[in-house]
């Protein structure tokens, strides 16, 4: 399978991502509303999760076991993650587009969140967890980094309970067209 990541950048620039259906054939969406992770004082977490936080119990890497972050992704009843995709996310971590933001308790990997990174944009593909709190923690410790790296944008993409816990909202396909413009205009790095 040859994969053009320069056509698969262009397709999320233009505000779709890609997801496999229940037969795992891929296909590009998008979504009237938007779900945004917000990077200002908007973003909150649950109080319980402080407690953890502040025992220091896990440490956080970038991409330092990126393959297992996205089989881990990808383990579940019902995924969006097909082997297909995995290949594709693979390419993209290559070019240095996709990235593993994880959480590690001692050796043991505890969670993580996979992303693409389009200059000041995080797009947040998935996320998943081995030890409790782990993805949560990732969650917390990645929004602080996309803030000190200076990003614009941290794109969730569908709005869920979870994410609504740290303070996750919408927008309209026109409000993220801007947003995400903007967010472009800008070049970030990430590691």
């Amino acid at each position: 399978m040859v994969i053009n990541v320069s056509a698969l950048i262009d397709g999320y620039t233009q505000g779709f991502f890609l997801m496999a259906d229940d037969k795992g054939d891929l296909g590009w969406y998008s979504s009237d509303r938007r779900a945004l992770i917000p990077l200002d004082n908007r973003f909150r977490y649950p109080k319980s999760l402080r407690r953890t936080l502040n025992q220091n119990r896990f440490s956080v890497a970038i991409d330092r076991d990126f393959r297992t972050v996205c089989e881990g992704c990808a383990d579940r009843e019902t995924t969006w993650i097909s082997d297909q995709l995995k290949e594709i996310y693979w390419e993209l971590h290559l070019a240095g587009c996709a990235h593993s933001f994880e959480t590690w308790e001692g050796d043991e990997l505890a969670g993580g969140i996979l992303g693409l990174v389009i200059k000041g944009a995080f797009i947040g593909e998935s996320m998943f967890y081995r030890i409790p709190e782990g993805s949560k923690v990732a969650m917390v410790k990645l929004v602080e980094h996309l803030r000190s790296r200076d990003f614009v944008l941290f794109d969730a993409q569908l709005q869920n309970p979870h994410l609504a816990r740290f303070g996750a909202y919408e927008v309209s396909s026109n409000e993220y067209n801007a947003l995400f413009s903007k967010a472009i205009a800008k070049t970030c790095r990430f590691v």
